[in-house]
């Protein structure tokens, strides 16, 4: 197999075990035995794996920011924009342990480095312009400051993924997720924008 397509294909593959079990719980072993390859190989393409956790981290931080531009370009309005998002979030999540991102923080601070700045460039960047954007339009409360809104929607993500707050055995992921953007997007809205918002969520839900 051509060296790239063996780089790329170590990524990949470490990226669904770290998603389905999180980070700490997979080896090296298991990574080179999930791809049928030696260990030897990865070593070769990678230093350790924390230089392979940050590689992957990169891959998927821009495979994120290119399908959220996706997103923003195609959307009609702002709350389009938001009802999109949100689609797309619950398939993201579907996919994800949330212990990857615990994992990432207390084991891994140069991939979380990573993600910090992406969050704060990307994210916040992202909602302040659809925040801006919804109060132009009337959708969005005139008051709401978008910078420390866009800082509160990043902290209800992160909320979520901690285990003190809401234990596994307690909360379903992706149910705290989604009532944390739900709440977050009838803060922002107007009742115009509810209604729209409203209107979104019936044709993306599924009976």
């Amino acid at each position: 197999m051509h060296e790239i397509e063996t780089h790329d294909k170590i990524l990949e593959g470490c990226e669904s075990l770290f998603m389905k079990y999180g980070i700490r719980s997979v080896t090296m072993d298991d990574i080179a035995r999930h791809l049928s390859v030696s260990k030897k190989t990865l070593y070769q393409h990678f230093a350790d794996k924390d230089d392979l956790v940050y590689k992957m981290s990169e891959l998927y931080l821009e495979r994120t920011f290119r399908q959220y531009e996706e997103i923003e370009k195609s959307s009609k309005n702002s709350i389009d924009e938001l009802s999109k998002i949100s689609v797309c979030m619950k398939h993201d999540l579907e996919k994800l342990n949330p212990s990857m991102l615990f994992d990432l923080h207390k084991y891994h601070p140069k991939s979380w480095g990573l993600y910090n700045e992406h969050k704060i460039k990307i994210i916040s960047h992202s909602v302040v312009r659809n925040i801006r954007q919804g109060i132009e339009d009337g959708y969005y409360r005139a008051e709401i400051n978008p910078e420390i809104m866009a800082m509160a929607r990043l902290i209800l993500i992160e909320t979520a993924f901690n285990p003190e707050l809401f234990p596994k055995d307690r909360f379903n992921f992706i149910e705290v997720q989604t009532q944390l953007f739900d709440m977050f997007v009838h803060g922002l809205c107007t009742e115009k924008g509810k209604r729209l918002y409203q209107k979104y969520k019936e044709v993306t839900t599924p009976n």
